[in-house]
Parts: structure tokens; sequence; C-alpha cells
């Protein structure tokens, strides 16, 4: 019996500590003001990704936004950060608190991942990934998609027609 109890106690100390090594993330704010502070230092706005760990196209976004062809592009137009929604249950910990609520009051939960916005970098929203209403462009791969998100880089980015051609043909590799 007390043998049962030492194991018993062992596996519950195991677990908790293995529950401390699961860190709650940052809060959406402990992300977001910083990111505002560098976009308002370096003349640029923020694209503010909303994504999660399981979100396929979450990373078809990140991959194509790190390309080696358009990285500099973007990154001397905005400064990108982060948030975490969405998570399953047993992953509840990665999401940022103050995530959500962000996306339900800028018109954005519910409607699929990844979502995105570009804000000023006084946190003014300029732009959604909502091509229409209740469509959200996502990560865009199709011809409509990428023209959508053009028309946003061409209002919110200084880029010259070789530029948003580059762009273009990389997020069009996303279709295939």
């Amino acid at each position: 019996m007390m043998r049962h109890l030492f194991v018993l106690l062992l596996s519950l100390s195991s677990l908790g500590l293995l529950a401390q090594t699961k860190e709650q993330a940052p809060t959406a704010e402990a992300i977001l003001q910083p990111t505002l502070a560098k976009a308002k230092e370096g003349g640029k706005n923020v694209l503010l990704l909303f994504h999660a760990s399981w979100c396929g196209w979450c990373r078809k976004m990140d991959a194509s936004l790190a390309d080696k062809t358009i990285q500099p592009l973007i990154a001397k137009n905005y400064e990108i950060a982060h948030l975490t929604v969405y998570e399953s249950q047993n992953k509840k910990y990665l999401e940022n608190k103050g995530a959500l609520e962000f996306l339900q009051e800028n018109g954005g939960a519910e409607k699929g991942l990844p979502f995105w916005y570009v804000l000023n970098s006084e946190g003014k929203v300029l732009a959604s990934s909502e091509i229409s209403q209740g469509n959200n462009s996502g990560c865009p791969a199709t011809e409509e998609e990428v023209a959508y998100f053009l028309s946003v880089l061409k209002k919110t980015a200084r880029l010259t027609d070789a530029e948003l051609e580059t762009i273009r043909v990389r997020f069009r590799q996303n279709e295939k």
C-alpha cells in the first residue's frame, strides 16, 4: 500500500512539474505595445497576424512572409506581430490573453485563420484580411486573394510595381 501511495505521489508531483513548464504566453498587449513603438520609430505600419499551432495555412503565411524574395520588402514597410488564438484545450497556455477580444472587437472573430490586420503605429486598423463580408483571404493563394492582399499593400506600404509583382508571384505559389 505504501509503495502504491509513493508511486501516486511521485506521479502527481511530476504532473505538477510538467504543468509548471508550460508557461502562459505573454498578453496581446505585451506583444503589441512594443511592436507599435518599433513601428512608430521606424515609420512603418504593423502586420498583425492571428494564428494557432494547428493551423497549416498560418504556417504557409509565415513561410511566405519569411521567403528571402519578399522578406526584405515586407520588413522595410511593416513590423510583424503574431497573436495566438483558438488553441486546443491542452494548448490554451499558448494563447495570448486579450487576442481573442481584439479579434471580436475588430470583426475578425470566427472568420478562420490566419486572420490579419494592418495597423498604423497608433494601433488604428487600416485593413484586414476580410476580402468581402464574412470572407477571410487568410494566407493569400488564389488570384482573387492575392490581388486583394496586393491592394492592401499598395495602400499601406511604399512598394514599387516590380516589388508588388515579386510578392504576387510568391503568394500565388501557395495555391499549388
